[in-house]
């Protein structure tokens, strides 16, 4: 059975059909939640390199008490518990995106960074706690066992003020499309960063001067025919080599990196703050994990646990913010300016074992590029299957593939700075996913039922992490482009 014939099935369409009060609507007509809203499929989070799957759910009558649990009412094949879920939250955070920490702390200073990095990661986690809250609160008022991402912000819409309910379409199609963008932009990073490791080591062994374009068309090649595979099944062992390669690559690299270390020192310790965008985007690209909160939540034996204090969430975002931190203080503070976009690359190129760690993690990289490129496809294909006549789907599947691989590898080509496209991304897609649209859901969800709060600390609250998520946005594109303009125009 191929993966379109094993997604993510739909919420039941009895759910949602209550005695409560309709909220939202016109003429008193209620809005629920629509019979196809639970169609998108988990995402990864920037630079993960295991996929994490969502399992079916069986779709089942919903009483109508008016204390409506819905954890009760989830009925899922294969609940994981709160220590599986903690795994899989560290598999969907740490990756690749662990290795550019370092060239953020360059783009901050030693000290600065070294703060702003906890607490960013804190703003980010208290946004996923936001989402997850709402989506909550969401479920228990339309009777419903679980949402997505898109499905939370949707429905946050249909309940919201009268002016947003005519932009719910909007706000789900918004999220899925900046998902899209998040993972395919992933992809175009993947490209380069194999790209760029693959021909530093090839240049130790022959004398082959070709440009870093000539080396992503190499890379995006056996690519085509591996992403033609619609199978998450038969992807699954280059899964496994993924993370064995990257584990044992990132252990070597730590030994590199923690040997021979200079004095604090001799680092800036908070550097000038036109450059602070690239460290705000290239943080949020590597901590950002929103895309799986909502498919993890859903999947675990006990949800309540996933938020609160302790729980998983905090437990799990706590590691990775230490272990982002640490490799970006030690790394910055190892290699200071000479620090490159992936710390692999500052590796001595004349040793054997950091030319394996080059290869084992470019070759990582490239298998976790078919994982990461299968949720966009999904998702994708699913808005254009019905609009194609059954008999030549199978092939426009296949053309859809191989089409946004080579759009991917065009966009590479065109863009082979690492820096800048980390940045890039994280600021564009992730600054909008992972603060702008948690802190408009809230507002949506608690305007009328409970509200806003003492002197309304909670509009104030979410107009500031709007207005943060905007400025990183705005700054860190303006950032990135311009360093952009500055390579094609032969400043770097």
């Amino acid at each position: 059975m191929s993966t379109l014939e094993t997604k993510v099935p739909t919420v039941a369409a009895g759910y949602g059909e209550s005695n409560e009060k309709p909220r939202g609507g016109k003429g008193g007509q209620p809005k629920f939640i629509r019979s196809d809203m639970a169609d998108v499929p988990v995402q990864q989070a920037a630079g993960s390199t295991l996929p994490l799957v969502i399992t079916r759910k069986k779709g089942g009558d919903d009483s109508e008490d008016g204390n409506y649990n819905p954890f009760e009412h989830r009925k899922v094949e294969h609940p994981t518990s709160d220590l599986e879920t903690f795994v899989h939250l560290l598999k969907g955070s740490l990756g690749s995106g662990i290795l550019a920490m370092p060239m953020a702390f360059s783009h901050a200073g030693l000290w600065f960074g070294l703060v702003a990095t906890f607490a960013v990661g804190t703003l980010c986690t208290y946004c996923v706690h936001i989402l997850v809250k709402c989506a909550h609160i969401l479920c228990r008022r339309r009777k419903i066992p679980m949402m997505g991402f898109a499905d939370v912000a949707e429905q946050a819409f249909l309940d919201g003020p009268p002016s947003l309910n005519r932009w719910s379409r909007f706000i789900r199609f918004m999220v899925n499309t900046f998902l899209v963008i998040d993972l395919l932009g992933c992809c175009c990073i993947y490209l380069v960063f194999v790209a760029t490791n693959v021909e530093q080591v090839v240049k130790v062994y022959v004398d082959m001067q070709w440009d870093i374009r000539m080396w992503i068309l190499i890379v995006t090649a056996p690519l085509i025919l591996m992403c033609l595979v619609r199978n998450l099944k038969f992807l699954t062992p280059f899964s496994m080599i993924a993370n064995i390669l990257m584990f044992v690559g990132i252990v070597i690299t730590f030994i590199y990196m923690f040997s021979d270390l200079p004095a604090p020192a001799e680092r800036p310790g908070i550097v000038a703050p036109p450059e602070w965008p690239l460290f705000f985007g290239t943080v949020i690209f590597a901590l950002e994990g929103i895309g799986v909160v909502m498919s993890l939540e859903n999947d675990m034996k006990n949800p309540t646990h996933f938020i609160g204090c302790p729980s998983v969430l905090n437990m799990g975002m706590g590691l990775v913010i230490g272990l982002y931190t640490l490799v970006g203080f030690f790394g910055f503070l190892k290699y200071g300016p000479e620090t490159q976009a992936s710390i692999t690359l500052n590796l001595p190129l004349e040793d054997k074992l950091a030319q394996s760690v080059k290869l084992m993690i470019a070759i990582a990289i490239f298998f976790t590029f078919t994982l990461q490129f299968y949720v966009p496809v999904t998702i994708l294909w699913k808005g254009l299957e019905h609009k194609i006549r059954p008999e030549r789907q199978n092939i426009s599947e296949y053309g859809l593939r191989v089409f946004l691989v080579i759009l991917c590898g065009a966009i590479a080509v065109a863009l082979p700075n690492l820096g800048p496209f980390i940045s890039l991304i994280g600021a564009v897609c992730l600054s909008t996913l992972g603060m702008i649209v948690p802190a408009v859901i809230e507002l949506a969800v608690y305007h009328e039922d409970p509200g806003y709060g003492r002197f309304k600390w909670r509009l104030w609250k979410n107009s500031g992490l709007i207005l943060f998520g905007v400025v990183g946005f705005v700054a860190g594109t303006y950032v990135s482009i311009l360093e952009f303009h500055a390579e094609f125009s032969g400043g770097h």
